[in-house]
């Protein structure tokens, strides 16, 4: 039988079993197409919450969204009193978790509320309330329930600062928060009854996940060695059918694949670059050959007119070094670049080598304008951009040559450092 029973004949919501001592109380948003403002979300999205029953009391971990509260409140009540309620846990103070917070605590005011050490002044501004009860925890932290316990895991950053899961061990149960979550609203609830949602797994872990990837690999360290029968995230399916699956598939799209090509100590560079009459590009391939000079930098020249920009980030992702080449047209750089870099916002680009260079007519604004936004994605831009009016000359490709080497120079770390005048910038 395929269908979970989440209502009862007379369209009371109710919640559902995932053990004898576990339940979802979750409530689901079919009709949503956007999340956040920059997440398609084409089957809607779920709010899940969960309840865990002790021998000494009853724990409720995350709630939903505030419109959805209603379900939430009556899916609670089918299972448990709020006399019970000893402890809620909020794994992350996103509003789509915490939106039935504030009513809960007035119906359950003798419940201990646990949240991350991180989450302590954001849950602050979320309530608008200066005294508040709660209990800070960390990696390690356990609160018990007499037959059943929780442990928390410090996980920030997934995706946001305050981010942790809980670990309920008696259950063999992972309570996940936003980690191998997705957005994917099915009433079926668990990932091996609900329609195929890969799609939707891989989508959010690349929109979500992916530019906090070392904090995935720290996380993943915690999780990995814990016996699991089931992941209960907040969003989209409830992970029984091979939970470890979805614990590996993170630590593979959360692993770098081009270190395994590369000799050790050899570093990458990637120049883009796009071109109206050929100047920046003639600019461009002399860079190269500059960059080329050195034996440890693999070097990789690219025209972005012949394709496509999400390739063009997985290259960038893992590379050491980026050059950009644009033109100058009515005061700016070209839209390709800009189109590339506003799809740079899912990677880390923290300390990796930028620099940019182009061909103009005027006054040549595009170079310093694309400058100034790689330095906004933290890049480190530590040689002052080339520009070249129209045409280059012989002496003006040597120069170029030259700055394709000084790039390589400094990603091997053997770049002179020199004095930087600032009348030149």
């Amino acid at each position: 039988m395929n269908s979970v029973q989440l209502e009862s004949e007379e369209g009371v919501p109710l919640a559902v079993a995932l053990s004898e001592r576990v339940h979802w109380v979750g409530a689901l948003d079919p009709n949503l197409r956007t999340f956040d403002i920059i997440l398609k979300t084409a089957n809607g999205t779920s709010y899940n919450a969960y309840v865990i029953r002790g021998s000494e009391g009853v724990a409720v971990i995350d709630t939903v969204k505030e419109g959805f509260a209603n379900d939430f409140f009556a899916r609670l009540e089918s299972v448990a009193d709020y006399s019970e309620i000893k402890v809620i846990v909020l794994n992350h103070l996103e509003p789509d978790h915490t939106g039935a917070l504030p009513e809960l605590m007035k119906r359950a005011p003798q419940a201990q509320l646990f949240i991350s050490q991180k989450a302590q002044s954001m849950l602050k501004g979320l309530l608008k309330q200066d005294e508040l009860s709660y209990t800070p925890v960390v990696t390690g932290d356990k609160v018990s329930l007499g037959d059943r316990s929780l442990e928390f895991l410090h996980t920030p950053y997934l995706h946001w600062p305050d981010t942790q899961c809980t670990y309920a061990p008696e259950e063999a149960m992972l309570f996940s928060g936003d980690v191998f979550g997705c957005h994917f609203c099915d009433n079926r609830l668990y990932n091996d009854k609900v329609g195929d949602f890969r799609f939707s797994f891989e989508y959010y872990y690349a929109h979500i996940m992916r530019p906090f990837k070392e904090y995935v690999v720290r996380a993943l360290e915690l999780i990995e060695p814990l016996p699991l029968k089931l992941i209960a995230p907040t969003h989209g399916p409830i992970l029984r059918d091979r939970p470890q699956h979805y614990i590996q598939r993170y630590r593979q799209l959360s692993s770098p694949a081009l270190h395994n090509e590369l000799r050790p100590n050899q570093k990458t560079l990637l120049i883009f670059y796009i071109s109206s009459y050929g100047n920046t590009r003639r600019m461009a391939e002399a860079i190269y050959q500059g960059a080329m000079q050195i034996e440890d930098v693999r070097v990789s020249l690219y025209d972005l007119e012949g394709g496509e920009v999400a390739p063009f980030v997985d290259l960038i992702e893992e590379a050491d070094g980026l050059v950009l080449g644009t033109p100058t047209i009515n005061g700016d750089a070209v839209k390709p670049i800009w189109d590339l870099l506003s799809s740079l916002a899912v990677v880390n680009l923290k300390n990796k080598l930028g620099g940019v260079f182009g061909s103009y007519g005027w006054t040549g604004e595009g170079v310093r304008l694309v400058e100034d936004r790689l330095r906004g994605l933290k890049l480190r831009v530590p040689i002052q951009g080339l520009r070249v009016k129209l045409i280059p000359t012989d002496d003006e490709i040597h120069e170029c040559k030259a700055f394709g080497l000084e790039l390589a120079q400094e990603l091997t770390g053997a770049r002179e450092s020199r004095v930087i005048n600032f009348a030149d910038l």
